[in-house]
């Protein structure tokens, strides 16, 4: 079944998450609802990617709206396809929210347990991983592309976890609307990175398609490095959702040649006086 429903044409939320955690705001953007023009069309939410300040901000500002969560929660990142994970508290709220200056730098993943901030981060292609603790009320969003997934960046946010006290065991992570396997190919060279990381190599997440050229599936990869890392299967869940075959819901790096905009992936608690 997939974990991410189109709740109107501007974004998909984890519904199952979002219905049995109250208070819970989960999900992604789609590229429809918004102000840029160009090939920015239309609802781009990412500053750094030569789209108008202004088209970006009123973007995220309609976001915010529709999701009932004041942009001056947010916090967003600079992200450099590593593998660093921070945690936020609310002294941390806005940086980022609504300039790219402002942002963390070198930061490529958050996560929290307090109300009242959304944790933000920009993709056009990459996987985007979403993690739960509901227990313990942790929440944490990553982003994995090829370089941050042979880095495991997965494995580097639930490792910060068992630092707070959480098992593997008690955490639920969704893999979000991403570049599927058909569209993603790759050299040689990025095999090799990949074929390091895998512990098991009874299913390879790539196919040989020609000489030197393979098609890698980044989520499973994904799903691998969360197993090795003792998340139990039945806590993975995983879209069907490719950011290129999709042209009239999603931006991508890929097929629109660098030219395009950034969908938002979103994760927050709402405060409860908000929810009154």
């Amino acid at each position: 079944m997939e974990p991410f429903v189109l709740k109107n044409q501007s974004y998909l939320t984890i519904e199952s998450w979002t219905k049995q955690f109250p208070g819970l705001s989960a999900g992604i953007t789609t590229k429809r609802g918004g102000e840029s023009k160009g090939s920015f069309e239309t609802l781009n939410l990412g500053f750094h990617v030569g789209d108008e300040k202004s088209s970006v901000c009123l973007n995220r500002e309609k976001v915010a709206e529709l999701l009932e969560f004041p942009l001056n929660c947010w916090v967003g990142a600079e992200q450099t396809h590593d593998i660093a994970v921070k945690k936020i508290t609310k002294a941390d709220r806005g940086k980022g929210s609504n300039s790219y200056e402002h942002s963390f730098k070198g930061t490529d993943g958050f996560y929290t347990n307090e109300e009242g901030i959304l944790l933000t981060l920009c993709f056009a292609d990459c996987v985007p991983l979403f993690f739960i603790a509901p227990e313990k009320k942790m929440i944490g969003v990553a982003h994995a592309g090829w370089k941050g997934t042979v880095g495991k960046i997965a494995n580097e946010m639930i490792q910060a976890w068992g630092r707070e006290g959480i098992k593997p065991e008690e955490i639920i992570v969704a893999i979000g609307p991403s570049i599927c396997e058909k569209c993603y190919l790759v050299d040689e060279r990025i095999i090799n990175l990949v074929e390091n990381t895998l512990v098991d190599k009874g299913r390879l997440p790539y196919n040989l398609i020609e000489e030197g050229q393979y098609s890698l599936d980044l989520r499973e990869l994904n799903r691998q490095i969360l197993l090795e890392a003792e998340v139990p299967n039945q806590n993975i869940l995983s879209t069907g959702f490719c950011s290129s075959c999709n042209q009239e819901e999603f931006f991508s790096h890929r097929r629109d040649q660098g030219g395009t905009g950034r969908m938002l992936s979103f994760i927050g608690w709402k405060e409860i006086t908000d929810r009154l």
